[in-house]
């Protein structure tokens, strides 16, 4: 042992330059007691303290040394905990054929000592190490009989780590619901053990389940408090991830003000750092929500670029989501033939992914928990014993069942395999290729349905609109242009073309309401409107749009009674206005010399109705049907002013645009009463 106290001696002088205060204490214990089992735990706590530091080769020079005094005087508990140490140092290196030979060593051992929290820790390592590589079942089944001893004993370290691994490989079995429980009792440990590391570690991981249970403002929630954690300097990798998972969050339910915020932050905070995996989440994450809010140049400009991105980080997770996006972006611009490649790219991607990532079947932890239930019932039955039970029988059927496997599968495959081997691989090769081509087929002709339904309908559209311009426009405007004719032929007087000012002007005024109903008619026929709603007076919207309609007023002698009251709606205020300025014009239409316009506003269980009454010609019960229908419906005047009958259905798509209502109350020679519901907050629909 006299290499060991040289050792010993020789790293205590060095100490004071790379080992902390602890490692120096042990060193120096170490160099001065006598060559028995204390000695031998002294060594074992100064090798835990290495480990830990990550000073490895120092750590195995103490483990080599150590083994041999334990060997020297017979003390097992010692060559236990060498090659316990000597199996993390080489899971550690990823050397895991060394680190399970020492761990299979070490737990024997420790089965013969019957020592359970030997055991444990033993078992527990080896979990990790099959969760590492893959092998579930046996992951599983280490971590859950280590736990138990854990929980008992109050081993926070332990407890951690056996809490983080069965997380893990729960995941990985597509188990969300136990990894979520698991990763929460990894949390609550790590906050006790006040492990900064793992506790950021252990609420995103929450956070990533829940968002994978659809339970976003909880994922938010656990994504808050990881960047309420973080350090400017030390965590900004992690930062970049989460500032564009938070906005992916707000996008999933639709607040694109608070998904926006996150997502430019994300992307600036990326470039900064030039992490190119944040950068492509955060890309694909903006270029959707630019997509879903129709700014379709700046969505493409993100999306191509996150597109060649991803292809170079090599990320085919993102690369998923931008085939997907790059499908909808192309639909959306009406490119069908390249929005199909983008689909089969996506297809045939996902195809790859979930056969790469298919889970492993779920571990039958039945035996772990029978295990469990005797020793806590008081039942003396050793818990190393009924582990390795568990584990003999285990292989014991696994051996039956690979042998009748192998014994069945060696006469199937050498009686028919020379026979059918050529013609089955032939047959399948056929059938792939024409599943291949079905499925093409198929997905061409929904994308031949989908633009022959769109052009159907920009047909109908284009047919209306040249219907209504060939017709009505086409009248007002040669009414207009031949009394111009005459005026400039001198075919009429001066006083005469005086009294054909007023038709005049009426035509004009027919021309101007008919652009105008018909221009709104076109754009929402031929785009998809979305509102942008905001809080305004609607006493203002009402001042306004009674200047336009003033003059008319005049001419019939019609008064007008203001009712209207200030008061806040939440709606598009252009929209409105358009709505207002229809249901004025149809009021004064149907008026008569000397009838009465009446406007009002009032709050009505929680939203604000407006009514524009007149006390006109009245609509007969068979027209009401069609008022607010896309028909063309219309009926002349008082004063045989004509229209389009777009104003109404206008009126009745802007309302419900906005999360309103529109109806009518009208009785033959007595007048109309048109009403319209809208918010006065913002509605859940819009949240």
């Amino acid at each position: 042992m006299k290499r060991l106290i040289s050792l010993a001696a020789f790293f205590a002088i060095l100490s004071g330059y790379a080992q902390t205060k602890e490692i120096d204490s042990l060193a120096i214990q170490l160099a001065f007691q006598k060559q028995d089992s204390s000695k031998v735990d002294t060594s074992i706590h100064l090798i835990k303290a290495l480990y830990k530091a990550q000073d490895y080769q120092k750590a195995l020079s103490y483990i080599a040394e150590t083994e041999q005094l334990s060997i020297a005087i017979n003390y097992t508990k010692g060559i236990a905990a060498a090659n316990y140490f000597k199996a993390l140092i080489y899971a550690d290196k990823n050397d895991y054929f060394n680190a399970i030979d020492h761990f299979n060593k070490s737990k024997q051992i420790y089965t013969e000592l019957n020592d359970a929290l030997g055991i444990a820790k033993v078992s527990n390592s080896i979990g990790l190490i099959e969760i590492k590589r893959g092998n579930y079942k046996t992951g599983l089944l280490n971590s859950l009989s280590a736990i138990r001893i854990f929980e008992e004993q109050n081993l926070h370290e332990d407890l951690s780590l056996a809490y983080n691994n069965l997380a893990k490989a729960y995941f990985n079995t597509n188990q969300i619901d136990k990894s979520l429980e698991f990763n929460l009792k990894a949390l609550n440990v790590r906050e006790r053990l006040q492990d900064s590391a793992g506790i950021k570690t252990s609420t995103k991981n929450i956070a990533l389940l829940y968002s994978k249970r659809k339970e976003h403002r909880k994922a938010i929630e656990y994504y808050d408090a990881v960047l309420a954690m973080l350090n400017p300097e030390t965590d900004q990798l992690l930062r970049g991830e989460i500032l564009p998972r938070i906005g992916e969050e707000y996008l999933k339910f639709k607040d694109y003000d608070k998904a926006a915020s996150y997502l430019v932050e994300g992307l600036k905070f990326n470039r900064k750092i030039n992490d190119k995996e944040g950068i492509l989440r955060a890309l694909n994450s903006i270029g959707h929500l630019n997509l879903q809010q129709k700014n379709t140049r700046l969505a493409e400009s993100q999306i191509y670029e996150a597109h060649d991105l991803a292809k170079g980080v090599g990320n085919n997770e993102e690369l998923l989501k931008n085939y997907k996006l790059l499908m909808a972006l192309d639909s959306t611009k009406g490119k069908f033939q390249s929005a199909y490649r983008w689909q089969r790219e996506y297809f045939s991607l996902k195809q790859t992914l979930d056969q790469e990532n298919k889970p492993q079947l779920p571990v039958n932890t039945e035996s772990i928990e029978e295990i469990l239930e005797n020793e806590s019932t008081g039942e003396n039955v050793p818990a190393s014993t009924n582990i390795e039970t568990v584990n003999n029988k285990d292989q014991v059927n696994n051996l039956k069942l690979l042998s009748y496997g192998l014994i069945v599968a060696f006469l199937i495959v050498s009686t028919f395999l020379l026979l059918i081997y050529l013609k089955r691989k032939s047959t399948i090769k056929y059938t792939q290729e024409l599943e291949e081509k079905n499925e093409q087929i198929q997905l061409q002709n929904e994308a031949i349905m989908e633009q022959k339904l769109h052009l159907e309908e920009i047909n109908d559209v284009k047919d209306r609109l040249f219907s209504i311009v060939s017709h009505d426009l086409k009248d007002s405007i040669s009414s207009i242009k031949a009394f111009l004719d005459l005026l400039k032929e001198d075919s009429i007087s001066r006083e005469e073309f005086n009294e054909l000012i007023p038709e005049l002007s009426e035509n004009a005024d027919n021309a101007s309401l008919l652009l105008f109903n018909l221009l709104n008619w076109s754009k929402s026929q031929m785009q998809n409107l979305e509102p942008n709603p905001e809080l305004f007076n609607i006493q203002e919207v009402f001042h306004s749009k009674i200047s336009l309609v003033e003059q008319k007023m005049e001419q019939k002698r019609i008064v007008l009674i203001d009712e209207s009251q200030r008061d806040f709606i939440y709606a598009d205020r252009s929209m409105v206005e358009i709505i207002i300025q229809n249901l004025l014009t149809n009021a004064v239409k149907f008026s008569r010399v000397g009838d009465i316009i009446t406007i009002s506003n009032k709050e009505h269980n929680g939203k604000s109705l407006i009514c524009v009454e007149d006390t006109g010609v009245g609509i007969p019960k068979d027209n009401l049907k069609k008022l607010f229908q896309n028909n063309n419906f219309t009926t002349v005047g008082t004063k045989n002013e004509k229209g389009t009958g777009l104003g109404l259905t206008i009126c009745k798509e802007l309302v419900e645009l906005n999360q309103g209502r529109i109806w009518v109350e009208s009785t033959l020679n007595v007048g109309t009463k048109f009403y319209v519901e809208l918010p006065k907050v913002k509605t859940e629909e819009e949240n």
